[in-house]
């Protein structure tokens, strides 16, 4: 990757942007974090700082992008959350980003890599392996926000790469996945066993060298590319018998009829729980593989460095 002209980093103070900064930083490249609150860490050495207005207001991006040869755009609402109303999803994820990009096309920013989600192609489940030749089909007001943002994107004029990555995962992730390790990292068994769907994941170590490559690949300017972990998708199953053998324990798996979980979930509506939890959501990072990158491992060895630091650190402390 080229390390000439400064980034500018959007959401750098969130679970993907701190790996982000500290990623491009380690690769000599010249960063501008832009955090909406002082972070409460700090940055490598070398990392500019600056501060910006909420998201849901209209403010004057010319003072971050001035001096600014690329940016990586992650700020926004990054997953489905209930009781979010759909204004603010739009706010924030389409509105705010339609602002940064016409900014950044007036600046003359030579590229601009928005982090969208596999979500803006797909709901939380599909009935076959997702590619980027699929028919872009949301079914959240999440997802819509950020297939929204990526049109907003394309009619600003700046070069632009577009990336929508599967789930991540790496220490300090939230959401979903951080209850999956706190799981797995329980003494009991879990009833899992019969759980046989498949979704895609994503390591943090691997979406970091997934933007470093697209970032110093003139290439990939203009095209959407759908970035997962390589290799089959991991069962439900498979992931907890990962974390739990990586800190040398039994998987501990008890089989349950999944009808016992999908059922309840169906009736007090909470179908798109059930789709989180039971269905499939697998996809083909093959387009980005094409043009050239290079993940570092699979889910399995993914999982295993994850769940080997988390014991490191518990040992530690």
């Amino acid at each position: 990757m080229s390390q000439t002209g400064r980034i500018l980093v959007t959401g750098a103070s969130g679970f993907i942007g701190r790996a982000v900064v500290a990623g491009l930083a380690n690769r000599g490249s010249d960063v501008r974090a832009a955090v909406r609150r002082p972070p409460q860490f700090p940055f490598a050495a070398g990392v500019e700082v600056m501060q910006h207005a909420d998201l849901t207001q209209a403010f004057d991006w010319r003072p971050l992008i001035d001096g600014v040869d690329r940016v990586v755009h992650l700020a926004g609402i990054a997953h489905a959350r209930r009781g979010v109303a759909p204004e603010l999803y739009d706010q924030i994820n389409r509105e705010a980003t339609a602002r940064l990009a016409a900014a950044a096309a007036r600046a003359g920013v030579a590229h601009f890599v928005f982090v969208s989600s596999i979500r803006a192609q797909s709901g939380a489940a599909a009935d076959h392996v997702l590619t980027e030749r699929d028919t872009a089909a949301p079914t959240s007001d999440y997802g819509r926000s950020k297939l929204a943002a990526e049109a907003e994107l394309r009619a600003a004029g700046a070069p632009f790469t577009v990336l929508r990555p599967a789930p991540l995962y790496g220490p300090g992730v939230k959401g979903n996945f951080a209850l999956l390790l706190r799981a797995a990292r329980s003494r009991w068994p879990l009833p899992v066993k019969n759980f046989a769907n498949r979704r895609s994941l994503l390591g943090i170590d691997n979406f970091v060298s997934a933007l470093a490559f697209v970032l110093g690949e003139p290439t990939t300017r203009g095209e959407t590319y759908i970035v997962a972990d390589p290799g089959p998708a991991p069962r439900l199953a498979d992931m907890i018998a990962a974390l739990r053998i990586a800190q040398r324990r039994r998987p501990l798996l008890l089989p349950l009829p999944t009808d016992l979980v999908e059922i309840p979930l169906r009736l007090v509506g909470r179908f798109d729980l059930w789709e989180r939890l039971g269905g499939d959501l697998q996809v083909d990072p093959g387009k980005l593989v094409a043009a050239g990158w290079q993940p570092a491992q699979d889910t399995q060895e993914g999982l295993a460095a994850l769940a080997q630091a988390a014991a490191r650190r518990s040992a530690s402390a």
